[in-house]
């Protein structure tokens, strides 16, 4: 008997951090791999979010948006679901990830009835008051998360979870981690009628 092919997910992963060794931009360098490695099926592909603009109604001229705007629009209107790296400033998120956010909620929002996971890493909460923000904002744009597996990293604990090129080296958190892309996997492809 022939095995089933998976459908391909196709994954923007998004990071709220924009430092290039931040430990966020390592989880999903990290994701990437586990990806490429053990999730057959899924493919995930980093959309940088540093050349947006602020968020400003001025710079929509006639129904259209600016350049990078549109071009980062039609990547998360194309994309099956989503994979937030979502740093916590402040009990929130950071302003680069709302202002992509904002952006692709303008009429129409791009985000509505599609998947998505959060990772995020830090200290005492590992990131968790921001992802439960982020979850917030979600309701209104019609974005749904994975519940479980939730994930966070206390970054700051042994063992030491970051190499200096802030990549994930530890071996429990990355198991962790693809126990997250399995279970959004699964999730995007319940939306796909599979």
């Amino acid at each position: 008997m022939a095995s089933l092919a998976v459908p391909d997910i196709n994954v923007v992963a998004l990071c709220g951090s924009l430092r290039k060794t931040s430990y966020h931009r390592g989880l999903v360098r990290s994701a990437i791999q586990i990806s490429q490695e053990s999730v057959k099926g899924m493919k995930i592909e980093y959309v940088d979010i540093s050349p947006l603009p602020f968020i400003n109604t001025d710079l929509e001229v006639n129904g259209t948006f600016p350049p990078e705007v549109e071009a980062f629009r039609q990547k998360i209107l194309a994309a099956d679901c989503f994979l937030f790296a979502s740093p916590e400033y402040n009990y929130s998120v950071s302003p680069p990830l709302k202002n992509a956010i904002d952006w692709a909620s303008r009429p129409s929002n791009v985000w509505a009835g599609k998947r998505a996971a959060i990772i995020s890493t830090g200290g005492n909460f590992g990131g968790g008051r921001g992802q439960y923000h982020l979850r917030q904002i979600g309701v209104y744009l019609d974005l749904h998360f994975v519940n479980k597996p939730e994930f966070f990293v206390y970054a700051f604990q042994p063992p030491q979870k970051f190499d200096g090129e802030g990549n994930l080296v530890d071996p429990e958190s990355k198991q962790r981690l693809k126990e997250v892309l399995l279970s959004l996997q699964a999730f995007a492809l319940e939306k796909k009628g599979n």
